[in-house]
């Protein structure tokens, strides 16, 4: 029987295929959205159906429905995997308080509280993995996207933090950090400045979001046992 893995945001492009590579390798799933059932309906089409454990819905925005979530969660909890992702555009000046708490709440108090909840049996086990997928502008930055860039990197303090608190429990604590890749998340952009973007990209084209889950997939398995609080980077060179 396969270990079973929380996986925050699976209805976006990078979580759902995070979900199917999971799958894949025969982890029971426990899949989380808040408003596209139809993404999960389409997991639910390519996986085997007795690897999917629970889907449950909630907005990472709202305190009252991460609690909720949480007490939905009756399944073990082995692994989490935070692919939940909003974005945010505009020149800071102009971002309003109401942004700044939506985008704290989501990307950063909600993994919080997530984490909190579902880490004792980790502990005490001594067994477990988290993963954030965090983003490039986490690390160096974005001008018309400081927020997201901000609780971005707050992802990638936490994990180094945290990985050093729950390294002698063998808890692994990890994260990684796409560059540019094809999700609906770029479809603010038209295809000169997408072209724009690749033409900086030593490898000359976006990644796949198939990238990011082999990565994934990669972490929560034990060749990965060594790897501790590290920001991965993939981005092709970018």
């Amino acid at each position: 029987m396969g270990e079973n893995v929380l996986i925050v945001g699976a209805s976006g492009d990078i979580g759902s295929s995070i979900a199917e590579t999971l799958a894949d390798s025969g982890y029971n799933l426990i899949l989380h959205y808040n408003n596209t059932i139809e993404k999960i309906k389409e997991i639910q089409q390519h996986v085997d159906p007795t690897n999917i454990l629970l889907v449950v819905q909630a907005d990472l925005r709202r305190q009252n429905a991460v609690e909720n979530m949480l007490k939905q969660i009756v399944f073990p909890v082995d692994h989490i995997v935070f692919a939940s992702g909003q974005a945010s555009y505009g020149l800071f000046q102009e971002t309003s308080e109401e942004q700044m708490d939506e985008m704290l709440a989501v990307h950063v108090k909600a993994p919080w509280l997530i984490t909190q909840g579902l880490l004792a049996p980790m502990i005490k086990n001594k067994s477990g993995s988290i993963i954030f997928i965090s983003s490039i502008w986490g690390d160096i930055g974005a001008s018309g996207e400081v927020i997201y860039s901000a609780v971005k990197g707050a992802q990638n303090s936490f994990v180094k933090a945290l990985a050093k608190e729950l390294g002698p429990s063998n808890v692994s604590v990890n994260a990684i950090s796409p560059g540019f890749i094809h999700t609906k998340m770029n479809n603010h952009l038209d295809k000169e400045e997408k072209q724009a973007v690749i033409s900086e990209i030593p490898l000359n084209r976006a990644g796949d979001p198939t990238e990011i889950a082999n990565l994934t997939d990669f972490l929560l398995s034990g060749k990965s046992a060594y790897i501790q609080g590290t920001v991965i980077r993939i981005n092709g060179g970018w």
